[in-house]
């Protein structure tokens, strides 16, 4: 074999073998659009927030239904309100299509200093009904936040005037309150109407 045909030997077998480890640790279902299941479902960590309502927030409120869970702020000027937006559309499509369960919307806040459950309440209705808005301590948050990878940072302002980066993808929590798939970037209506049926299938 020569050195031509000895480096292309190589470069097919270090593209099989990501390939192959690529299919392994997806396990996505060929069907999906986007959405990218885990190959083995995470627990959520142990965590204590609050609701719209003042309510404890832990992991088992995240039992017994599917969930859409996204972390943004209410101060968010585009990528939040846009995201619940298609989320919020995706839901309606889902709901005149028939599907049943439907999963629910969870905003959690990466501003819990600024948004209370008050304005939590508010802001997640403004996407329809039976949303769930999630705020409470930084401490609480970051356990939450770096078991599923979620990343935040306040960026320097005058006063209130600040911003938060963080991450914008959409966790799917299943039934037994476990992360079990996500779609990043950017989101679209049709994507999770065609996705999150399947996902939710194949529990």
């Amino acid at each position: 074999m020569g050195p031509k045909n000895f480096i292309v030997a190589i470069l097919l077998a270090t593209a099989l073998s990501a390939g192959i480890f690529v299919a392994t640790r997806l396990q996505t279902p060929a069907a999906l659009n986007t959405a990218f299941v885990l190959p083995a479902a995470t627990p959520l960590p142990e965590f204590s927030l609050v609701d719209q309502a003042g309510n404890t927030v832990t992991r088992d409120s995240f039992r017994d239904h599917w969930d859409l869970l996204f972390f943004g702020f209410t101060h968010c000027p585009d990528i939040c309100p846009a995201t619940l937006q298609v989320l919020a559309a995706a839901r309606n499509q889902l709901a005149d299509a028939g599907q049943a369960p439907l999963p629910r919307i969870v905003l959690v806040s990466v501003d819990p200093e600024r948004d209370t459950p008050e304005l939590m309440g508010k802001y997640v209705d403004y996407f329809g009904d039976g949303n769930l808005g999630i705020t409470g301590s930084i401490d609480e948050l970051r356990k939450l936040t770096s078991a599923l990878g979620i990343y935040f940072e306040k960026q320097p302002g005058q006063g209130d005037d600040y911003a938060v980066d963080h991450s914008a993808a959409v966790l799917i929590i299943n039934p037994d309150g476990e992360f079990h798939a996500l779609f990043s970037g950017p989101h679209t209506i049709e994507n999770y109407v065609h996705d999150v049926p399947l996902i939710m299938e194949d529990q």
